[in-house]
C-alpha cells in the first residue's frame, strides 16, 4: 500500500472551542493592550466592539457618578474607566447595578496615590442616592399613623432612609471644593426618599442618626422606650434627652423619614 502523502497524514489542529473563542473576544475588548484581538477578525470590526462596550459602561458611570466624574479631566477619568472595565470582575449582568460594582471596585482593587483622598466616600454617596432613587419601596403602602404619638406609640421609620458616617463632608464636595484632608469632626447625614420619591438628605447629629436605627432597628418600641435605650448607650438620665429626642423624632417625621406611629392590631 503506498504511504499517504504528507498533506494528506498531518494533523490538524482543532479549533478553539466556542466558550475559548468567547473568552478571546471578551479579553481583547476589556484590555485591548494587554490581550491581542482574534487572529481572524479584522481590527475594523474589533475596534467597533472595543468603542461600543467600553462607551456604554463609561456613559454609565459618569451618570451614576456626575459629581466624582466632575473632578477629573477627561484622559484621568477615562484612564480609571478603562482600568475598571479591564480589571473589575462583576458579578451582576445588571446595568442599574453597575454603581455598585465601580464601588466594590474603588473598595478593593484601586490603590493609586494621586487619586483624592474622599474619592471612595464620594462615591459612596452618590451610590446611596441612585440606590434609593431605584428602589421599589412604596412608602404609601407601609401601614402608619401620621399624625401619632410618637412618645407613646410606636414610631415607624421609612425603610429607605438610610443613616450614614463619612470621615469627609462628602455632600459639599465639588470641583470647587475639594478637602486635601478629612476634617476633626465626621460628617453624619441620613440620606431618604421622600413620599415624593425625591431623593434628599439632612445634615444629623449621630445621637440622631442612632435615634433612627433604633427606630428602623424595632417597630415594636414606643418612643419612650427609644429615647431610654438611646440614653443609656450614651450614658445621660432618661429626663435629659427626652426634650431632644421628642423634638428629633417629629422633625425625622415633618421630613418624611418617619412615617408616623404603628396602627394598633
Amino acid at each position: 500500500m503506498p504511504a499517504a502523502s504528507p498533506e494528506k497524514s498531518a494533523v490538524k489542529p482543532e479549533p478553539k472551542g466556542f466558550i475559548a473563542r468567547q473568552y478571546e473576544f471578551a479579553a481583547h475588548i476589556r484590555d485591548p493592550q494587554t490581550n491581542p484581538r482574534p487572529s481572524d477578525v479584522e481590527d475594523r470590526r474589533m475596534a467597533i466592539y472595543r468603542e461600543l462596550f467600553f462607551n456604554n459602561v463609561n456613559s454609565l458611570l459618569e451618570s451614576c457618578f456626575p459629581v466624582l466624574r466632575s473632578l477629573f479631566e477627561e484622559a484621568k477619568w477615562e484612564a480609571i474607566a478603562r482600568d475598571f472595565f479591564a480589571h473589575h470582575a462583576s458579578h451582576t449582568p445588571y446595568f442599574l447595578e453597575l454603581g455598585q460594582e465601580f464601588l466594590a471596585y474603588l473598595q478593593e482593587r484601586r490603590d493609586a496615590e494621586d487619586d483624592p483622598p474622599f474619592m471612595t466616600e464620594l462615591a459612596h454617596y452618590e451610590w446611596v442616592e441612585l440606590a434609593l432613587d431605584i428602589d421599589t419601596t412604596e412608602l404609601h403602602r407601609i401601614p402608619a399613623i401620621g399624625d401619632g404619638d410618637l412618645l407613646h406609640g410606636c414610631p415607624v421609620a421609612s425603610p429607605i432612609a438610610w443613616p450614614l458616617m463619612y470621615a469627609f463632608p462628602v455632600h459639599r464636595i465639588g470641583p470647587e471644593h475639594q478637602p486635601e484632608q478629612a476634617p476633626a469632626q465626621a460628617t453624619t447625614l441620613i440620606v431618604y426618599r421622600d413620599t415624593d420619591d425625591d431623593v434628599r438628605f439632612i445634615e444629623a447629629t449621630p445621637a440622631t442618626a442612632r435615634l433612627l436605627e433604633l427606630c428602623q432597628s424595632d417597630d415594636a418600641l414606643t418612643g419612650l422606650e427609644i429615647l431610654d435605650r438611646l440614653a443609656a448607650e450614651m450614658g445621660v438620665a432618661a429626663d435629659a434627652i427626652r426634650e431632644f429626642g421628642l423634638a428629633e423624632l417629629e422633625r425625622l417625621r415633618d421630613r418624611g423619614i418617619l412615617l408616623g406611629t404603628r396602627p394598633q392590631a
